[in-house]
């Protein structure tokens, strides 16, 4: 039977700090009804220290308690996230540190936004494919709190901070993943993005640097969180429904195959159309927007550990998880557990 790669255990991590709905009301325009009604969302957690290294090693230490295994056993890291506490070192070498894992190991992040955690599971997965590695850590983790407009009532109202993740093991039994589906169109990026200030070099003209000043003196509105959220729930339907149809084919199923669908956790109108869109009962598809809002990369993996906690998850059971984010990325992942 061909070498594929199944979850040994999962585990996630939040912040203690709770934001309600009420308590954004306080900082903008907004109320718990307007927001609740139209995203699904009444509280998010935000990391009050900002260490997004913090809580993907914690998140990474209970997957790999989870997964039976000691930090002697895995040999490869790999982050998904966008607001990584430095631009290097890496999110991935900072768990490493923290949790003692073996020096000389690979560990890497990516960037995907919030179908990062999904992009970085098919890598991982492809390197136990080709033997290259045998147990990996994959994290999904961002700090949104670092990079919204808490201005703007069209987005702040959405984030939450979270990690979640999985260790994955080779396997050659029928269970693990079956098929994953990666796509991204660079052509839309100013649907949903996060410009990055960097320093200006010593060696531009005069005119250069008098209009670099003047761009500047609104830094913060410049260096936040930007989207156009009517345009961007569209394609996030449509283009999350064609992943899940792309990845079901890929792994022979259908969608009446489906035990639970678990959704990047953006907005529950989306979730409830991709439940429309595959015919499936509420029974089958697990959602926790409403304590957690949308955690990005993390979203998926805190889903999932939760549903495995809580008893959604059972042996045999197909899942399927499914994620659009900026880039535009959007990704889909198949697993028999």
């Amino acid at each position: 039977m061909t070498l594929k790669s199944k979850i040994l255990g999962t585990g996630s991590a939040l912040p203690k700090k709770i934001i309600t709905n009420d308590d954004l009301s306080k900082v903008v325009d907004t109320t718990d009804e307007w927001i609740s009604s139209r995203t699904g969302i009444r509280e998010r957690r935000i990391a009050l220290d900002g260490k997004t290294s913090e809580l993907a090693a914690r998140a990474a230490k209970e997957a790999i308690k989870a997964a039976g295994l000691s930090a002697k056993d895995i040999d490869l890291v790999i982050t998904g996230t966008v607001t990584p506490d430095m631009a290097f070192p890496s999110t991935s070498c900072f768990v490493q540190l923290e949790l003692g894992l073996r020096a000389g190991i690979p560990a890497f992040d990516l960037s995907a936004a919030c179908s990062g955690f999904l992009y970085a599971l098919d890598v991982a997965d492809n390197f136990i494919r080709s033997k290259s590695a045998k147990n990996v850590l994959v994290i999904g983790v961002d700090l949104f709190s670092k990079i919204v407009d808490w201005k703007d009532r069209s987005t702040c109202v959405l984030f939450g901070d979270g990690a979640g993740a999985v260790v994955l093991g080779a396997t050659k039994s029928k269970a693990g993943i079956l098929s994953s589906k990666l796509f991204s169109d660079g052509r839309k990026w100013e649907l949903l993005y996060s410009p990055q200030d960097k320093n200006r070099t010593p060696f531009e003209d005069v005119k250069s640097k008098a209009k670099s000043a003047k761009n500047s003196k609104d830094s913060t509105s410049d260096s936040t969180l930007k989207m156009k959220g009517n345009e961007i729930f569209k394609l996030a339907v449509r283009s999350m429904g064609s992943a899940v149809s792309e990845a079901l084919k890929e792994a022979r199923l259908k969608p009446s195959d489906i035990s639970l669908l678990i959704p990047h956790q953006a907005n529950n109108r989306i979730i409830k159309a991709m439940q429309q869109r595959l015919k499936l009962s509420d029974a089958q598809v697990f959602s926790n927007i409403e304590k957690y809002g949308n955690t990005s990369a993390a979203s998926i993996p805190i889903a999932l550990d939760e549903a495995v906690k809580s008893g959604r998850v059972k042996r045999g059971n197909n899942l399927i998880l499914v994620a659009f984010g900026g880039g535009l990325t959007w990704a889909s992942t198949v697993i028999k557990w």
